[in-house]
Order: structure tokens, then sequence, then C-alpha cells
């Protein structure tokens, strides 16, 4: 009789897959000039109510990185952020593995309430988060960004 063969399993990822991180994110569309995928993968990474959960495509750290989300915890509510899924790895159902991850992690934390954002012209987004049951809330959201200016190169990256 054959033994089906494990399949690899969401972990978090460590700060020796932030430029794996950073490629897939921009392979899936996710970045902007105004965010620097790097510096919100980092602070995600060593912050300490946030991870990045990973899949790869095997067992070993040497194997693809095809899906990721970053998910947090503010004290209020779950976020989630960058649920990315490789572009020739798409309608296998790693997305919603990767939402599942991020949903424990947050129950594990006890947070009430998951949240995302999405850019309200992505329908595409829309109905995927719809179809695993999330609903449109009734908010707007508003912001301002920190630096002097959306153009001002975040402070520089930290090799330590």
């Amino acid at each position: 009789m054959a033994t089906a063969m494990a399949e690899p399993v969401p972990h978090s990822l460590d700060t020796g897959a932030i430029d794996e991180l950073a490629a897939l994110w921009a392979a899936c569309g996710l970045t902007r000039p105004w965010n620097d995928p790097v510096h919100d993968a980092l602070r995600a990474i060593g912050g300490p109510s946030s991870a990045i959960i990973g899949l790869r495509d095997g067992f070993d750290a040497h194997s693809r990185l095809i899906a990721s989300v970053m998910v947090g915890h503010d004290g209020h509510r779950g976020w989630v952020y960058y649920v990315a899924v490789a572009p020739d790895r798409r309608r296998e159902g790693l997305g919603r593995t990767m939402m599942t991850a991020a949903e424990a992690w947050l129950r594990d934390r006890r947070a009430p309430k998951l949240q995302l954002m999405v850019r309200d012209d992505n329908e595409t987004a829309i109905a995927f988060y719809e179809s695993l049951g999330l609903t449109r809330q009734k908010v707007v959201t508003l912001g301002r960004f920190l630096r002097e200016s959306p153009n001002t190169p975040p402070p520089p990256r930290s090799t330590a």
C-alpha cells in the first residue's frame, strides 16, 4: 500500500527570506512605490505582535517560496496584509491555505476579529475574500504618511 507524501505546511519566516518575499510580492503586484516591501517585511518579522507566514514548494530552506501572508495583532484587531500566491501556482487553494494560517495565528493570540484592506478596484481579490466568508465593512480608511512625503525614501536597511 502506498503512503501519501506529506505536503509542506505554512510556517513563520525569518529575515533570511526578505529578498524572496519582496520578489514574490512584486510578482503578485502587491508593491507600491510608497511602501518599501523590504522594510515592511523587516518590521513584521521583527515585531512583537506580527509575523510573516510562508509556504514553500518543498521542505528545505532552498525550496521556492510560493505563498505568504503578513499577519499582526494591534491589541484590538487582527490584521492581514500581503496575501501572495506565486502567479504560476494560483487556483490551487494556496490563498485559502494562507488565510487559514493567518486566522489560526490570530486565534492563538485571541484576536476578536480579522481585518484586511483591499484596493477598491481589485474585484478579483474582493471576490476571493468574500468566498472565504469575509464581508465588506462600513468604514472608511483614512491615512497619512509619517515621512516628509511619500517620495521620501525610508531609513536605511539595517544589516544587523
